[in-house]
């Protein structure tokens, strides 16, 4: 119904109002005197309409604060039909009584009729008129237990296309145990959260048992603990959450509901970062992404398009991965002008040219070898990628105009005692020297493992959980901090975007997530075997081998030369005590020609000499490199 018949259909009701508070109110006859003052009344009914457009609110989507504007609407009206009456009618029968009933009777009316257009269109008016107990279940959908507050809960039972009539709500678990008995749009609450297997029992014992529940909340998930949820997922309950704001590419048409990863049963509650500045910074630009196959890429390619960029480059050199990520951001996104490129980033020429064709406004740089062991059995190899690669791309984004460009670093970079994170702290240091000077800005990110990564110790250990154990890790005091893919993309894009509204005087420091306490691997270890309904050591054996060449039993976010300060909320930026070092270009070139030669024992006393340097807390001795 468009706004004109909503609004007849307003002035209508208020004529048939007056005439019924007048029946009521003196209980006598109709007659034309009548008449002209129900039609008065009509006009002032009509009058408020014009004046506050109550009819815009949509009926099917009426809510309790659209019921009390509809009453304001009525006495106005009556209000206004007293105004008109004083001026042009000696008086109405049965006075201000008249008036207020009419007013009663025009705002029961309309509040009743969207009621009954809200009720049709949820298909519930007749199960809502003769149904005398909660809510009954649709046989053939499986059943759905909530786990999360009354208000929560009512604000997704309120949606129907929250349940994209795939699932019959049976109940609902609450942290409090104050809302129990409560009924939310015919579903009871049946107890709280520290009852829940009381509550599941008696489900049970009805033959009511939950095939999916829906956790509300982190905080809600949080509360149950590992061998909880790993009992109900062995008894083939399925673990749902609602999309969130995390999920920045996810189709607005998809499901509603997905399952829960077993990466967010593992990981802290995650930081929540706003996106605006990230949709501000990315929008209308061109973006190229290296190592976009990869698990960080990848993640960066469909959260940068979701944001609205003008052109997207995806250079990999993993055929696989490429063609992948490339079929998806064109399924996902099909408008976006984009370009896959198959390149390896130790190829100067062939980067320079990709570069120069493509002329990125914002360079994202991901690829890199980040194993590790592997890296530390070819270390000529990771100073290829991660060193000279870096090199590679730092160079042609400021030869090709590039306004920034963002390194993905490590924790491992600090104190380092393997290759890969020495070689990542020499990258930092490459591409820092590119930047500043009005020119091409260079954001450093670091963080920790990522859960759910290529090479994270998550799929190991599912592998050895499969197959039985035994689970192995290196130390019992191993720990390490984590954080999801998605968190860690946020990070990585935020950082830029807080960059790129810098001041020229600002000093660039490295940026990282605040990720609370290190999680020690044992514990996550045990955790996923509970996860599966097991019991850790009694069914999934967990096996110490001894720490691995360059691995140590903790990491930190800070060096010795370095202090922390706020940059956002849960973001906090590492600033050197003194002046940042550079590297001369000869050291550079020294190091790519060992890197050539295969001397892995040289390249390593190449590479750990100039993280000494780096690390040094006094003022440096190093040779400049030359204007780029």
């Amino acid at each position: 119904m468009g706004h004109v018949g909503k609004i007849g259909t307003h002035v209508l009701l208020a004529f048939v109002a007056l005439l019924v508070g007048r029946y009521l109110v003196i209980d006598m006859p109709f007659t034309p005197d009548t008449l002209l003052q129900a039609g008065l009344y009509a006009l002032a009914s009509l009058i408020v309409e014009l004046m506050f457009r109550v009819e815009r609110a949509p009926w099917r989507f009426v809510s309790a604060s659209d019921h009390l504007r509809l009453f304001r609407s009525a006495f106005l009206t009556a209000a206004t039909f007293m105004v008109i009456t004083r001026f042009s009618h000696p008086g109405i029968d049965g006075g201000l009584r008249t008036v207020a009933g009419a007013a009663l009777i025009q705002g029961t009316f309309l509040s009743a009729l969207r009621v009954i257009r809200r009720s049709l269109h949820e298909r519930q008016l007749l199960d809502s008129v003769l149904r005398l107990g909660p809510a009954s279940m649709h046989p053939a959908l499986p059943r759905l237990l909530i786990v999360g507050s009354a208000v929560e809960a009512d604000a997704f039972l309120r949606a129907p296309a929250g349940l994209g009539e795939r699932y019959t709500p049976i109940g609902v678990v609450s942290p409090m145990d104050r809302e129990t008995g409560d009924e939310l749009r015919g579903v009871c609450v049946l107890g709280a959260i520290a009852d829940f297997d009381r509550v599941l029992a008696r489900l049970r014992d009805s033959g009511l048992s939950p095939s999916a529940i829906l956790f509300l909340t982190d905080s809600a998930m949080s509360t149950f603990g590992a061998e909880r949820l790993g009992r109900l997922k062995t008894e083939g309950v399925r673990l749902l959450r609602r999309h969130g704001v995390v999920e920045m590419g996810a189709a607005a048409s998809g499901p509603a509901l997905r399952e829960i990863s077993l990466e967010e049963l593992l990981s802290r509650p995650p930081v929540r970062l706003d996106p605006e500045p990230v949709r501000a910074l990315v929008s209308g630009r061109r973006v190229l992404v290296t190592g976009a196959g990869g698990s960080i890429g990848s993640e960066l390619c469909r959260q940068i398009a979701a944001s609205g960029c003008a052109q997207l480059t995806m250079v990999d050199t993993s055929e696989y991965n490429l063609f992948h990520i490339d079929r998806e951001i064109a399924d996902s996104h099909p408008g976006l002008l984009r370009r896959e490129v198959l390149c390896d980033v130790r190829d100067t020429a062939r980067v320079t040219r990709v570069f120069a064709e493509m002329k990125p406004d914002i360079v994202f740089h991901a690829a890199a070898l980040k194993h590790v062991t592997l890296v530390e059995n070819h270390p000529c190899e990771g100073v290829r990628t991660n060193v000279l690669g870096t090199r590679n791309v730092a160079m042609a984004a400021k030869a090709c105009g590039a306004a920034h460009l963002a390194l993905i670093s490590t924790d491992k970079a600090v104190a380092p005692t393997s290759v890969m994170g020495a070689a990542k702290r020499v990258a930092e240091a490459v591409a820092r020297q590119y930047g500043g000077g009005g020119d091409m800005r260079v954001s450093i990110v670091r963080f920790g493992n990522v859960l759910g990564s290529a090479g994270s110790v998550v799929p190991i250990f599912q592998q050895q959980i499969a197959r039985g154990g035994p689970v192995t890790l290196t130390d019992a005091a191993v720990e390490r901090y984590f954080m999801t893919i998605p968190e860690a993309v946020q990070l990585v894009l935020r950082a830029v975007a807080l960059s790129m509204i810098a001041t020229d005087a600002d000093e660039a420091g490295v940026l990282t997530l605040e990720m609370g306490e290190p999680v020690k691997i044992i514990d996550l270890a045990k955790r996923m075997i509970e996860l599966q309904g097991l019991v850790p050591g009694r069914d999934i054996e967990i096996k110490i081998t001894g720490l691995r060449p360059g691995e140590k039993l903790t990491e930190t976010l800070l060096d010795v030369n370095e202090v922390a300060r706020p940059k956002a909320p849960g973001i906090m930026e590492a600033l050197r005590l003194s002046a940042a070092p550079v590297i001369a270009d000869e050291r550079l070139e020294t190091l790519d020609a060992l890197a050539s030669e295969g001397d892995e024992a040289a390249v390593r006393a190449q590479l750990f000499d100039l993280v000494e340097d780096l690390r040094q807390v006094g003022p440096s001795k190093v040779v400049k490199i030359r204007a780029s």
